[in-house]
């Protein structure tokens, strides 16, 4: 059954003396595909400026606005209304002679190759080797997910938003970017193009219509198996419903909420707020 989702992401930053100017990219509009319809989206800020929208590499997209008045705080909302449908599964699952071959593998070169965030590991080859063993590609991403998950506690504060994912697996402690990102390493190593997600998820399958709940920014991961289709290892099941999906790139740089530059101020407090109500 599909959902339409109100979801309001809110980030603030005090500095302990006046910025001159910033430069900023905000990555909070959900993407507009098969498996999602954007009724409504705006991203305001305050102070007021002037902003404009492009469409990155990747295919995010990307709300650029500067500031060139002094100022302590900055507020930023992205505020969006989405209808989702549940669950597929994977579209088409091609065998491994075919995911592995010659001008495939060219085609996706980004996606399967190693990052900071998604390096290789002698280690971690051995794992992917062995569950790749015996079942075909598509499978093989779940089984990647599913080990993940079994192998990784979700304890918030282990991890960082500069850690790696062999940094993570060495404590097999971490967060969604984490799970994320070591998912990513096997099925890399296994051949299979895929990619990080970033995006919401609604916190209760069973919400009710009307009641705005915190909610969280959210990360999974997405494969090439004939086709590209969603995977979350955080919660070990298929992207579904509860779902927003926003931005899509090699790891979590490529897809991070807010960035920028700026000039003058000091040390910056930041806040953020994701709230998340089920219309229908």
């Amino acid at each position: 059954m599909s959902w339409r989702m109100r979801v309001v992401h809110t980030t603030g930053y005090v500095y302990d003396a006046p910025v001159t100017r910033s430069f900023n990219e905000a990555r909070l509009t959900p993407r507009a595909d098969s498996r999602q319809n954007v009724i409504l989206n705006r991203v305001e800020t305050v102070p007021s400026t002037r902003s404009y929208r492009y469409t990155d590499y990747w295919g995010t997209a990307v709300t650029a606005f500067d500031l060139h008045a002094p100022h302590i705080e900055l507020e930023v909302t992205g505020s969006s209304v989405v209808e989702t449908e549940p669950f597929a599964g994977p579209a088409e699952e091609l065998s491994w002679e075919e995911i592995h071959d010659e001008q495939l593998v060219d085609r996706f070169d980004e996606m399967l190759s190693p990052t900071a965030y998604v390096p290789r590991d002698r280690k971690l080859d051995g794992v992917a080797r062995q569950l790749a063993k015996g079942v075909p590609p598509a499978k093989a991403v779940i089984r990647a997910a599913e080990w993940v998950h079994e192998n990784m506690e979700y304890i918030s504060g282990t991890t960082s938003v500069h850690t790696s994912a062999v940094q993570a697996f060495a404590e097999h402690k971490g967060v969604c970017q984490d799970y994320a990102h070591l998912t990513l390493v096997l099925l890399r190593s296994m051949g299979i193009p895929s990619r990080y997600v970033s995006g919401y998820v609604h916190p209760n399958p069973a919400a009710e219509i009307g009641e705005t709940v915190a909610g969280q920014s959210h990360a999974w991961i997405e494969a090439w198996t004939g086709a590209w289709w969603g995977y979350d290892p955080t919660n070990n099941i298929g992207i579904n419903e509860q779902h927003v999906s926003v931005g899509v790139g090699r790891d979590y740089a490529d897809v991070t909420p807010l960035k920028g530059v700026f000039s003058g101020g000091g040390s910056t407090d930041l806040e953020v707020l994701v709230e998340i109500t089920r219309l229908a």
